[in-house]
């Protein structure tokens, strides 16, 4: 008699749908055929990594043979120069993807419920439905709003009841890249039950130079029910290395490095983000070639006539104003890889990373010969 492994797991992981990746840029010239591929599908940083990191990176191969710091203190010690904060407000994670797995581990059961918004980070929803939680998805801001597919705060509040345990905000949000205003947010925040935590995840917050914008990392020592999380990936250039860390309370800090794995942040890791953090010029660097990317994108789609949607992060959101499938697969075969959101209920809409000037042109000449029918 055979069994099937899924018939023996959780009920929860029985339903469960894996998060999708973007496409590599290696399975793409293997299934297609094309070489000189770019990806502009995972919002990561096209400058890599800066010198500072990659100096400690190449000063830290000596000791692979040796466990990294399960404690992770010296980055700890930054974080905590970083952010005026005390070290025991920290956790690490293996980017800030673990650490929402972590959150939800450590808070949710099958009694209690996360709220998130409709168009939120994939990643609220996978790891709550992991954990038999129940989950209520509040509807997004409707076209025609200023921020339009953003987080709707009174609607999230709406569902939150005594039985609410999390609540995920991403700020500014990914795949929609829009965000919420500092007045607003921390009034939410504060109007919230004692029983509730809010995670608020400002993977992008680098990018994100929108007026009226907040850090809220500087609010957790007066929010006792507040998690931030933060991740290396995106700005610091450290993607491949995985590494991210959560602010809060003490309280909350201990009971996630309960649940978090011993040696979680490996030797490289730790040692990158170090010096990534205090690579101040490096950071410039990446918000500089963004903000002018953003610029030749958004012109790009208004002379395409695309529809286009505001957006605080190192990447645009546009309507094909029709499946974007094909117009995906198009880019594809010329060699440049795009992200389709479908998954999230967005099937006519493309997420597109913000490159160098040479990609996004070379994307934007993609677009125009599709749109022309060449």
């Amino acid at each position: 008699m055979t069994i099937r492994a899924l018939d023996l797991a959780a009920p929860a992981v029985r339903s469960l749908s894996p998060y999708v990746p973007g496409k590599p840029i290696s399975e793409l010239e293997r299934e297609y055929g094309v070489t000189d591929s770019i990806k502009l599908a995972s919002n990561e940083n096209p400058l890599g990594p800066g010198p500072k990191a990659l100096a400690a990176i190449q000063s830290a191969v000596g000791d692979l043979g040796l466990y990294p710091d399960g404690n992770g203190f010296a980055l700890k010690q930054a974080l905590m120069r970083h952010h005026r904060c005390p070290m025991e407000s920290i956790a690490l994670g293996n980017g800030s993807n673990e650490l929402l797995v972590m959150i939800a581990e450590a808070f949710l059961t099958p009694a209690v419920s996360a709220v998130y918004s409709q168009y939120a980070f994939a990643i609220y929803a996978i790891a709550t439905h992991a954990t038999g939680a129940m989950k209520r998805v509040a509807p997004a801001y409707p076209e025609g709003h200023r921020m339009a597919l953003g987080h709707d705060l009174d609607a999230m509040r709406d569902l939150v009841d005594a039985d609410t345990r999390l609540v995920f905000i991403a700020n500014p949000n990914n795949p929609t890249g829009t965000w919420l205003e500092a007045g607003p947010l921390r009034r939410f925040i504060e109007s919230m039950p004692p029983h509730v935590l809010v995670v608020v995840d400002e993977a992008y917050r680098q990018y994100a130079s929108v007026p009226d914008y907040p850090d809220v990392a500087e609010w957790v020592a007066d929010m006792p029910n507040l998690i931030v999380s933060r991740t290396f990936s995106k700005a610091y250039g450290l993607a491949g290395l995985r590494v991210g860390y959560a602010l809060s309370s003490p309280e909350v800090a201990d009971v996630l490095n309960r649940v978090r794995q011993a040696f979680n942040v490996n030797s490289l890791a730790l040692a990158a983000a170090e010096a990534a953090l205090g690579d101040e010029a490096h950071l410039a660097r990446t918000v500089e070639l963004n903000r002018a990317g953003m610029a030749q994108l958004q012109d790009a789609f208004s002379r395409l006539q695309m529809r286009q949607y505001p957006s605080a992060c190192n990447f645009l959101l546009v309507d094909c104003g029709k499946p974007a499938g094909p117009v995906y697969e198009a880019l594809l075969r010329r060699g440049v890889i795009v992200r389709p959101v479908g998954g999230y209920g967005l099937p006519n809409h493309l997420r597109i990373t913000i490159g160098t000037a040479e990609q996004n042109e070379r994307m934007i000449a993609g677009f125009r010969d599709i749109l022309q029918g060449s």
